[in-house]
């Protein structure tokens, strides 16, 4: 289900200074849980763990079924999100033909936004301001870095359990904890339907169980007739709106004169880009992400010239599962944000360091 993808990622944090940098990717296991192109294709090891019954699949032939799932069914439903005190609801469109998928979420609640995905191309509508933004999404998908992580150490740092079945917007689905071996991250609950795998249920556990997070589809119809065409008509009808294209270009943290000098267990480097202004600039002078990850959970760290207009004291804050961290290093703010527990935005945020 690519949807949470493109609903979380519109949830993050506005009021800090990676308002910019917000659009740039989808932050979190909850903006990655069930969105398809995991693996790009199924193999035949991971096709046969969907046959499993319940109780004797691991970890990785959990999320390997959701995912198929995810790849293979079409569907309309209800999406509702709840953090805290704070709730929303999409309504969403999916379809898959062959190694194409696209969605469409049309918001319900609060401003109205419209996005239209197909494979890694995205567009968001905004009627309000007659504006569209015109993205490409690298690492859509369901817990995207699972299989790119050296090893896939998923396992080393998760375990499943099932809890049993319970009803989900009409339809029958098995209960399944992911459940983190240290502090560093958050757990998950999942409902994943009974017939297909699909996830209608994700909530994020933080300490002792408690939820942090929601999403749940309030209705479903399964294998429902949507139309690919009439999707992609929709998504090329710019008549009338203001079209933006923000470019990012692929770095290193290297090249831009940034290192970890302590590695956070788990988190594996996964990607870092700049926004490309089309102009020539001096290395750490355009704001950059560089995105880890462990398999399931995805930390950013957003890094820009430091103002002192825009950029104060050093604060954290918290939507949901959200967290982040913002500090000064140097002549730079930097940005933690990610879907972890406070501690290891920290972690990242000391262990970061200028190299030139």
């Amino acid at each position: 289900m690519p949807v949470f993808a493109a609903i979380a990622s519109s949830r993050l944090p506005s009021r800090h200074a990676h308002l910019q940098l917000r659009r740039w990717r989808p932050v979190g296991a909850m903006a990655l849980l069930t969105a398809g192109l995991l693996f790009g294709g199924p193999s035949q090891a991971q096709v046969g763990s969907t046959a499993q019954a319940p109780g004797t699949r691991s970890v990785n032939e959990w999320l390997s079924r959701m995912h198929e799932a995810s790849r293979q069914r079409a569907y309309t439903g209800t999406l509702v999100v709840s953090a805290g005190a704070s709730m929303s609801a999409s309504k969403v469109w999916h379809v898959c033909d062959g190694s194409q998928q696209m969605e469409r979420i049309d918001t319900l609640t609060g401003t109205p936004r419209t996005t239209i995905r197909r494979n890694s191309d995205v567009i968001t509508f905004e009627p309000e301001t007659k504006t569209a933004v015109v993205e490409k999404r690298e690492s859509l998908g369901m817990f995207p870095e699972m299989l790119r992580t050296p090893n896939n150490l998923i396992p080393q740092f998760y375990a499943a359990r099932e809890t049993g079945v319970q009803r989900v917007a009409g339809h029958l689905a098995d209960m399944v904890e992911i459940l983190p071996k240290d502090d560093l991250r958050f757990g998950y609950r999942i409902w994943s339907e009974r017939q297909t795998g699909l996830v209608v249920k994700l909530q994020t556990l933080g300490e002792q169980g408690a939820v942090l997070e929601q999403m749940s589809f309030s209705e479903l119809q399964l294998d429902a007739p949507v139309s690919m065409d009439k999707l992609q008509k929709l998504m090329k009808d710019t008549r009338g709106y203001e079209v933006h294209k923000p470019l990012l270009k692929k770095t290193t943290a290297e090249a831009e004169g940034w290192r970890l000098k302590e590695a956070v267990p788990g988190f594996t480097a996964m990607s870092c880009h700049t926004r490309d202004t089309g102009a020539a600039h001096t290395p750490g002078t355009a704001p950059m992400q560089w995105v880890f990850s462990d398999g399931l959970a995805s930390v950013s760290l957003f890094v820009e010239p430091f103002d002192a207009q825009r950029h104060g004291q050093e604060r954290a804050a918290a939507v949901g599962a959200t967290h982040s961290v913002s500090k000064r290093v140097g002549d730079h703010w930097l940005t933690v944000l990610g879907e972890v527990p406070p501690p290891t935005l920290r972690r990242f945020a000391l262990a970061l360091e200028r190299t030139r």
